[in-house]
């Protein structure tokens, strides 16, 4: 066994295999000898306080482990829960740009008033360190940025301390970085002791309607009759129940029978939020469903209604119109899976009111994002068909509301509410998160699929992703970019490659929801081309159109040869682009090539599709779709587009727009789309351009 020195000091994390002798997936630990078999022998790392402080490990597989810099061990072994550091590992382009964070860049964290950008100020050592084997901490204090981006008034608040998983999103500062420096226990500037304990971050969490925290089970239980038929209440069904003083409180059952000592049937329901008085699904000495604490209510099923926010007939509005309150037919599921709604069908069944999926609670997101997905990309088609998922319920309750969405063009918020609840986190059911936080729950643990994306960085072992970021300087592209030349600028700038053609593509623009956005307006790419993005792929010279073995990010904006265009060149281009004076400065870097491609043989493009876009405005997520090949063929989808009722006792009215001007805009070329002036456009082919968060794109030749 080699011994471990300071000269090839490493550190770990576990990504993968069962536990053993104390190591398990997420942990940290120090290599401190391997053996010939492959096996490393470490130090573990501990969460909590003393995270810092190693204690002894034992022996894990190489292969079940991902080596980590120091400065990268400091900043997950901060992220308290071992699952948030994997989740971070995933995303490699993110996790980069963190360790390389420097002083006043700006960034967008998790808080408890959601997602706000901040600059980053301090990078904080947290822990004592009282013995050499003892690892510092780090986390970041982060200044809040108001939304006209001048810094807080409150200025001598103390800053908040985050770690690397609370940042969601980074963009490098426009000046030259400052760095982050610590000396003597002072961080950066600012005369501030270390911190010597992991600070709990802030609960993301709220609900509309909170109970008094003095109602107990008996207080909730009111005697009146009840004119609802309860011979179709179910395990699943959402309900309401009415207290004596009239509060109402929600939840789902999840139990229906006869308590014992009880001579009629009895609902147990797992409430929305908690409820003194109430348990974790015990009733009496008899558990008969699990929850948290204080959620589980027990009542007679008499007292129980269906849930009112979700109902049309039970809103008692009288000037309503007929066409506002039509009845949603009954769905039957059944075994045979819907297929995504061909272009011939896609208008007369999914265009109108009261179509597409019904928003609720800041579902937005999730609203738009499904129904992007799902409603007629041919690439995501047969995802939820896998035999092994047909009995995992929130595999099965996603499946429903494709093939509802598919067969009917409706799904109702109680299918989306009931999946929100699955998911297993508050904040998913009630508060509005980001698309890409729930792309990658969806794929990563709903759907059990392996990282849509393989990206090399900077020619090391690829990793996997389920999104991918832009990242760049403003100065680097245009005024008014083409989504192709952020995607090529973005990837050239962070050395980053493609693995293999991805059969689908999600990029995601350089904005921060409603709050800070980097450029006016984008131009969508209708196809994006990532041949010159592929690691290992033969590349055509820009200039001759040989084999290309060079590429070179300096010439990305010369203005003399086709400023925005990705730049590679053969040998022989190499030398005469590059001996322009203007280009003495360059540093072209060499490809890899693969063996045994001819000079002058053809290079076949790979191509990407775009098939939704995803926009926000004013904190409210909604969609543009391409239901077919033909040019016209777009859909616009708010799952919140009109409201029936007030908040409390109202619901929401989704609705689906046939958009063709799109189509007539988009067919122009680039050069004129970037000139074009937006006040006298369509207003819907407005929002794309200034509104869009996100491109979907697919590989039509390939499926999931």
């Amino acid at each position: 066994m080699e011994p471990r020195t300071a000269a090839n000091e490493k550190f770990f994390i576990v990504i993968r295999g069962k536990s053993r002798k104390g190591f398990c997936r997420g942990c940290i630990g120090r290599v401190e000898g391997e053996t010939q078999r492959g096996e490393l022998m470490g130090l573990l790392y501990c969460g909590g306080s003393n995270a810092g402080s190693p204690k002894s490990g034992g022996m894990v597989r190489r292969e079940d482990t991902y080596y980590l810099s120091r400065h990268q061990a400091q900043l997950l072994l901060f992220v308290s829960s071992p699952s948030k550091r994997l989740e971070l590992l995933c995303n490699p382009q993110l996790f980069s740009a963190i360790c390389e964070l420097s002083q006043d860049d700006l960034v967008v964290v998790k808080h408890k008033k959601g997602h706000l950008p901040g600059l980053v100020k301090n990078l904080m050592q947290i822990g004592r360190k009282e013995n050499k084997d003892d690892l510092h901490m780090l986390g970041f204090e982060v200044e809040f940025v108001e939304g006209n981006h001048n810094l807080s008034s409150k200025k001598a608040a103390p800053l908040s301390l985050f770690s690397a998983a609370d940042i969601t999103q980074v963009v490098p500062s426009y000046s030259v970085p400052l760095g982050l420096h610590w000396k003597d226990g002072k961080c950066g500037s600012v005369n501030r002791k270390a911190v010597t304990r992991i600070r709990s971050m802030p609960n993301i969490g709220s609900s509309t309607r909170r109970v008094t925290e003095n109602h107990t089970e008996q207080s909730v239980i009111q005697n009146q009759q009840s004119t609802t038929t309860h011979d179709s209440l179910e395990v699943g069904s959402m309900v309401e129940v009415v207290s004596n003083n009239g509060t109402i409180v929600y939840g789902v059952v999840r139990w229906l029978g006869f308590p014992a000592g009880k001579s009629d049937e009895w609902a147990g329901i797992e409430l929305d939020y908690e409820v003194n008085g109430c348990s974790d699904g015990k009733y009496g000495s008899q558990r008969y469903f699990t929850c948290k604490g204080n959620r589980a209510l027990f009542v007679p099923v008499t007292k129980c209604s269906p849930d009112s926010r979700f109902s049309c007939s039970s809103m008692g509005i009288e000037d309503l119109k007929p066409t506002e309150t039509s009845q949603v037919p009954q769905f039957e599921d059944s075994d045979e899976d819907a297929p995504p709604v061909p272009e011939s069908e896609a208008l007369s069944l999914f265009v109108g009111r009261m179509k597409g999926i019904q928003g609720h609670v800041n579902s937005c997101y999730l609203d738009a994002t499904l129904f992007s997905l799902f409603s007629s990309s041919v690439t995501l088609d047969g995802v939820c068909q896998r035999p092994a998922d047909t009995g995992q319920p929130l595999t099965c309750t996603l499946r429903t509301i494709i093939n509802r969405l598919r067969r009917q063009g409706f799904v109702p918020a109680e299918s989306v509410m009931n999946f929100r609840k699955q998911l297993g986190c508050d904040t998913f059911r009630t508060e509005e998160k980001d698309p890409e936080e729930f792309i990658t729950v969806l794929f990563q643990k709903v759907l059990c699929m392996e990282p849509l994306l393989k990206l090399r960085l900077k020619g090391e072992t690829a990793q996997g992703t389920y999104t991918f970021q832009i990242f760049l300087e403003k100065e680097q592209v245009g005024k008014v970019p083409t989504v192709q030349q952020l995607l090529e600028t973005s990837c050239l700038s962070g050395d980053l490659k493609f693995e293999t053609v991805p059969s689908c593509l999600i990029v995601q623009m350089p904005r921060f929801g409603n709050k800070y956005k980097m450029f006016s307006h984008i131009i969508p790419s209708m196809k994006l081309d990532i041949t010159n993005l592929l690691h290992n792929s033969p590349r055509e010279c820009f200039i001759c159109g040989c084999l290309a073995v060079y590429e070179c990010l300096q010439c990305l904006t010369d203005h003399k040869l086709q400023p925005g265009r990705i730049k590679q060149y053969c040998a022989t281009c190499n030398t005469q682009v590059h001996t322009h004076t203007s280009r003495h400065g360059h540093s072209p870097s060499a490809l890899s090539v693969p063996e045994g491609v001819a000079s002058d043989a053809p290079v076949p493009r790979h191509m990407m599709q775009l098939f939704a876009v995803l926009c926000i405005q004013t904190s409210h997520y909604v969609s543009f779709v391409k239901y077919g090949p033909d040019s016209h063929s777009w859909l616009f989808f708010d799952s919140m587009a009109d409201r029936c009722g007030d908040d409390q006792s109202g619901y929401s009215i989704p609705e689906i727009q046939a958009c063709p001007d799109l189509g007539d805009f988009l067919c122009q070329p680039e050069e004129e789309l970037a000139r074009a002036n937006l006040s006298q456009t369509p207003e819907l082919v407005r929002r794309l351009l200034c509104d869009s968060y996100m491109f979907l794109y697919q590989n039509p030749a390939t499926t999931l």
